[in-house]
């Protein structure tokens, strides 16, 4: 029962409960992220090594979330901490072009064909948000068409059908008018809502795999209609690639769809777990950008900010990619130890959940009779309180770390035998279910 996993986790966990007391007099809700927060406190993590967590009780958890899904080498890997401390040793804040920078972008482009220009930033949320603002001024229209359930950070412009019923999502969000939501693996209703709205469309922004969304992929009919639907119209299509880029393969998802971006969005893994957001750009679409041919009037004002293209964050992305190119078998392997867990949880929870993902990701839906979940709207309707209770049992009581109600992540550092615990979680947790624990 909920009740008996919260006392095990209170009688784990009196350090974490003490300083989390602290920094809820300190921040706000005791966190700097909103989803970090979890009932009745979050641990609070003091190290993390390879495929672990460590908290201030030194409990350690077999780690499933993995800093955001942005590590996929595993925690503090070797060859991204030398590359790190090497360029501590020359200095972490220049302020000005670095030679760090040059090398990400050259690396980006060996494998993102789209990368003809590319703008580094210090989060996913801003790489959207000028890839957006970039569209605006390239067509001189101002609609953003966006996927529900589609997450692509806080930024005001795309803050919108995030979470369902698909709507509003914060109060102090204004020009909502401007954001226009199509249903998630739906062609024909995106479609008739896109219509609605061609004159005033300036892109399309979608994610080829819906993180928050519920860990569904878009299906390449999908994709593709609306790519043939932004060219019909002079829109731009935009990819958030922020969760799937170099997760699956060395570069992003989109070809593997047949797609021709203008635009996609970077982040976690080309940072190498250090801030980090990018634009990657055709030279037509990226153009408007460029404040040396552009003036006031003309131009799209996109202008990073202070820690933008930081050579920690540069030097540990380039480590983190050139570490998957001499390692390219890893994607194989990550991939096979991630569907051997979408197949696990399904048989361990007999019934009571399907699963969704690819590759290294995953995750678990208690879905009403076994129903499959192909869209965010059959993901949101999924039982979530109890995929919540599942993840906060794993964490109360076997050491296994989701944060409550994510998916999952696979990284180079997981073995079979991490995969196996987690089943014999699910079993367990099954079993409890079978015994009228719910």
């Amino acid at each position: 029962m909920r009740a008996d996993a919260e006392a095990a986790y209170r009688k784990k966990t009196p350090r974490s409960r003490r300083l989390h007391a602290v920094s809820a007099r300190l921040h706000v809700n005791g966190v700097h992220h909103n989803i970090r927060h979890f009932d009745p406190y979050p641990f609070v993590a003091v190290s993390a090594r390879a495929q672990h967590i460590t908290d201030a009780d030194a409990n350690r958890y077999t780690d499933y979330w993995m800093g955001h899904w942005s590590l996929i080498l595993g925690h503090a890997p070797p060859a991204v901490r030398r590359a790190i401390a090497a360029q501590l040793g020359r200095g972490w804040m220049h302020g000005t072009v670095s030679k760090p920078s040059i090398e990400l972008s050259e690396e980006i482009a060996r494998s993102v064909r789209v990368a003809e220009k590319t703008r580094y930033v210090a989060s996913g949320t801003e790489a959207v948000m000028y890839a957006a603002r970039i569209a605006r001024a390239r067509t001189g229209r101002r609609v953003v068409a966006k996927v529900g359930g589609g997450w692509h950070g806080y930024a005001s412009d795309l803050l919108k059908s995030v979470n369902w019923p698909y709507g509003s999502e914060s109060r102090g969000v204004y020009g909502e008018r401007n954001i226009v939501t199509i249903p998630h693996n739906d062609l024909e209703g995106s479609v008739r809502a896109l219509r609605r709205v061609r004159r005033e469309l300036a892109c399309i922004v979608v994610e080829p795999l819906l993180g928050g969304g519920g860990c569904v992929p878009c299906s390449r009919d999908y994709m593709r209609g609306l790519q043939e639907f932004a060219r019909s119209c002079g829109a731009l299509l935009v990819l958030d690639e922020i969760v799937t880029g170099f997760r699956f393969r060395l570069g992003c998802l989109y070809p593997t769809m047949r797609l021709e971006p203008d635009i996609v969005t970077l982040g976690k893994i080309v940072g190498g777990g250090m801030p980090i957001g990018a634009m990657c750009g055709t030279d037509e679409a990226m153009s408007v950008a460029n404040t040396s041919e552009f003036g006031r009037g003309s131009r799209s004002y996109v202008g990073g900010g202070t820690f933008s293209a930081n050579p920690a964050s540069m030097s540990a992305g380039l480590a983190t990619l050139r570490a998957l190119r001499s390692r390219a078998s890893v994607y194989g392997r990550i991939g096979r130890l991630g569907e051997a867990a979408r197949r696990g949880l399904e048989r361990a929870l007999d019934g009571r959940a399907v699963t969704t993902g690819m590759g290294s990701l995953f995750m678990a839906h208690f879905s009403a009779g076994g129903r499959p979940v192909r869209s965010a709207a059959d993901a949101a309707r999924c039982d979530t309180a109890l995929l919540h209770r599942f993840h906060f049992e794993m964490i109360a009581r076997d050491g296994i770390f989701f944060l409550p109600g994510k998916l999952g992540a696979v990284s180079a550092a997981h073995t079979p035998s991490d995969i196996r615990g987690l089943v014999g979680a699910a079993e367990r947790f099954s079993a409890m279910l079978g015994r009228g624990g719910g």
